[in-house]
């Protein structure tokens, strides 16, 4: 009984491990995050983005979404201006099967690999004071991309959700 558990909980944390986005966040604490209400984005830092000009809406619609649901506004004048930077990278997995014997599938009786590709992408998400112009919060989220449009959304909305869930700073 105690194998079924164990075996139940490795599953569940390896299935629930693919699908995540890996987050993390950095900021000033010496900086008061209560005085900040209103923010816009940094053309600058996002023209910069290497990334399609849809994905890039995608995120920045996500943003949005995110941060008014925090009580933040989009003003003309903002506390704080916002600016998002991402990379990618192919991961490659390898996995071997070494032995012989008899098996029910096509490989029985001899040894075979697999080798697998997938993207993975990290979002930086940037807050920046707008009047002394500094870094006073940054949120970092890492994960499997999509090529599915189908799915991108949906990606794009959890990497951003699970990222701002660590802002404002408590």
């Amino acid at each position: 009984m105690k194998t079924l558990k164990f075996l139940s909980l490795i599953i569940l944390i390896t299935l629930s491990s693919c699908s995540s986005v890996m987050v993390n966040a950095d900021y000033d604490k010496k900086v008061s995050f209560t005085n900040y209400k209103s923010y816009a984005y940094l053309k600058s830092g996002i023209d910069k983005a290497e990334i399609s000009d849809l994905d890039k809406k995608r995120i920045l619609n996500s943003i949005d979404e995110v941060m008014q649901s925090k009580g933040f506004s989009k003003s003309e004048n903002p506390d704080v201006l916002i600016s998002i930077f991402t990379k990618e990278r192919e991961r490659l997995d390898v996995y071997q099967n070494y032995g012989f014997g008899w098996g029910w599938n096509p490989y029985w009786g001899m040894g075979y690999s697999n080798v697998t590709t997938t993207s993975e992408g990290t979002l930086f998400i940037d807050i920046i004071d707008a009047k002394t112009k500094e870094l006073v919060w940054q949120g970092e989220g890492s994960g499997y991309l999509t090529k599915n449009t189908e799915k991108k959304d949906a990606r794009i909305k959890e990497f951003v959700s699970k990222i701002l869930e660590q802002y404002p700073p408590k």
